[in-house]
Order: structure tokens, then C-alpha cells, then sequence
């Protein structure tokens, strides 16, 4: 018997019990292993979508979580970045500390397949980032971002903030990193970022957007420059979203292209795979300045009462402040 936090209605979770073992008959060439759960993270953007029952009926199939129980719109078990330790399987992986895009649940059995071990220097409790850090490897591979361009990333939400910091990295590149809340100003700082609530240079020949807002798309566009890329990281669910073509948009010749992290950039198909790409996620996240995106932590038992403020349900609540918000598991 094993407990896991489900979705049991729109706004409304609850801990009840779980399927324990996730391996099947086509799993055969692989062997199980059992993982008893550390931590794990709310993804506060796609889970906030599920939980407000807010994932429009066309997209169910491709919204489905890779170790997810139940049907949207629930009772749905979801999540996608559990951190925990090999307590059986093959020898080479019993006692290992792995990363499994599995939801919040206390044990679990999956194909060895499923889990990747952790790098050494990573701590456990940083590795809740790594769908997070996959998701911004994936959109930078989207973008193609080239040495001493002008980047500009809109949203500083944890994938936002990564992209960012990674972009920053690259010789000779001018990151701007911009939010509407002055208190992603701190994060940006320690990350070692330029960050502006309000940018008004449009030479951008590059711009990211990550805040999941409309208006966040319409700031990307006012950025971008002659001939420039906009890369679009948001989902957005059911919500329309209205992007004004007018203005400058075909006399600069701007380009929007989507990015998401279920397919591969088509030019790394030939040589990457998904967990090529998650070992590299998580080789990433090595670097001990990524503490300053867990906002908070609680415990497992309290995700019914601590989803709701994440989710924007309550008032009061810390959804505007919220980056990562890391889940403890009994007997951690």
C-alpha cells in the first residue's frame, strides 16, 4: 500500500491511496526498481492548470504525466519530478538517489528505465529542478541562441529564471531578464542576472517568453528587433490569447515559434534522446546558486491544505511569490 496527492476536483486534493507498481508487460527488457520517495516538486504553472481543472478536453492524451493515474479531469494523480532512493532492483542502482518524472506518491515501482541516477555533487534536494532544467535546455535548443546576441527573457518563473542564467552564460551575450514582480529582483541578482520590471530597448535579436500571461506575450513582441526570434515557452490551457499582428510586427519580419518539452528540437533528434537530455538537466543543476529557486517546503501530508494557495485559489496565498516549493517525504 503506498499513498499518493490526487486531484479529486476542480480546486480540491486530496492524499488516498496509490498504485504501487507501474511496470508492465512491455516493460520486460527492463528490470523494476523500487524507489522510496525524498522529495518531490510542484511544477506550480501545468499543475496550477490541472488542479483549476483548466486542460481544455482536446489536449487530455498529450497533457497525460508519464507515470499519471486516472483521467482528466479527475480524479487524476499528477506530477513529474520526484527525487527518492532505490530500496530494491539491480545492484548496480539499489541504494542509488535518482530523479523518475513520477507524481507526488511515497513509494513506487517502475522500469529501471524510468529513473536516472543523480550526478555526483547534486543534492537530492536541488534535483526537484531537473523537469524544470529540461524544460529550459529544451527551449534554448528552440531558440538557438548565438554568441553576443541580445537576449531578452519575459517571466521569471523557474523556467524563465533557468533559461535566463543559462543564456547568461554564453560568451558575450546581453541578458535582460524581465517580470512585473519586483520580487523576482533578488533571484535574478543571486543568479547573476540584469533584471528590469519594465525594458524598453527593442533590439532584441532574441526574446523568451515564460510568464504564461498574455501581456507577457505582447511585451516579447514590443522587444524584439529587426528580423528578431520569439520563442513561446507558455501553455496557456483553455485560455485565449490575443497577439497584436498590427504595429511593428511584419515590418520588423518577427518570427514566433513554440517550444515544449515532449519533443525533442528537431535537430537533435538524430543523436538525443529524452534521457540524454535529462542527464544533461541534471549535470546542470550542480551548481549550488540554483538553492535560490526553492521558495519553500512542505510536508507530503500537507499538499491538500498547501496546493490551493500555490494554485492562486486562496487568498491571501503565495502563488505571485511561489518559484519552486519542494515537498518533504516522512522519514526524510
Amino acid at each position: 500500500m503506498t499513498n499518493a496527492f490526487w486531484v479529486t476536483g476542480p480546486g480540491e486534493g486530496a492524499i488516498l491511496p496509490a498504485t504501487y507498481d507501474h511496470c508492465s508487460a512491455t516493460d520486460a527488457d527492463s528490470p523494476a526498481v523500487s524507489v522510496r520517495a525524498l522529495y518531490s516538486g510542484v511544477s506550480r504553472g501545468t499543475e496550477s492548470l490541472v488542479f483549476n481543472n483548466r486542460v481544455p478536453p482536446s489536449e487530455y492524451d498529450s497533457m497525460r504525466a508519464p507515470f499519471q493515474e486516472g483521467d482528466f479531469p479527475f480524479p487524476v494523480k499528477y506530477g513529474y519530478a520526484s527525487v527518492g532512493r532505490v530500496v530494491s532492483g539491480p545492484e548496480a542502482l539499489t541504494g542509488q538517489s535518482v530523479f523518475c518524472l513520477f507524481p507526488h506518491q511515497e513509494h513506487y515501482q517502475v522500469p529501471a528505465s524510468a529513473v536516472v541516477p543523480l550526478p555526483s555533487g547534486l543534492l537530492e534536494s536541488r534535483a526537484v529542478l531537473a523537469a524544470n532544467m529540461e524544460t529550459a535546455v529544451n527551449g534554448l535548443w528552440d531558440a538557438s541562441p548565438r554568441v553576443g546576441e541580445r537576449v531578452a527573457v519575459v517571466g521569471l518563473g523557474v523556467v524563465g529564471l533557468l533559461v535566463a542564467w543559462l543564456a547568461s552564460r554564453i560568451p558575450g551575450t546581453r541578458v535582460t531578464a524581465v517580470d512585473t514582480n519586483p520580487q523576482r529582483k533578488t533571484v535574478a541578482h543571486t543568479l547573476g542576472l540584469d533584471f528590469q520590471t519594465q525594458c524598453r530597448q527593442d533590439d532584441h535579436d532574441l526574446v523568451i517568453h515564460a510568464s504564461g500571461h498574455p501581456k507577457g506575450l505582447e511585451t516579447a513582441l514590443a522587444l524584439a528587433g529587426q528580423e528578431a526570434r520569439i520563442i513561446e515557452m507558455s501553455w496557456y490551457g483553455e485560455q485565449p490569447v490575443p497577439v497584436s499582428l498590427g504595429r511593428a510586427f511584419h515590418s520588423r519580419r518577427l518570427t514566433i515559434r513554440s517550444s515544449q518539452v515532449g519533443n525533442l528540437h528537431p535537430e537533435q533528434r538524430p543523436r538525443w534522446r529524452h534521457r540524454d537530455r535529462m542527464v544533461l538537466a541534471l549535470e546542470l543543476l550542480r551548481d549550488d546558486v540554483l538553492d535560490c529557486l526553492i521558495s519553500g517546503e512542505t510536508t507530503f501530508e500537507s499538499l491538500p491544505e498547501v496546493m490551493p494557495a500555490l494554485a492562486g485559489n486562496r487568498a491571501g496565498g503565495t502563488a505571485s511569490d511561489t518559484l519552486c516549493h519542494r515537498i518533504v517525504y516522512p522519514d526524510n
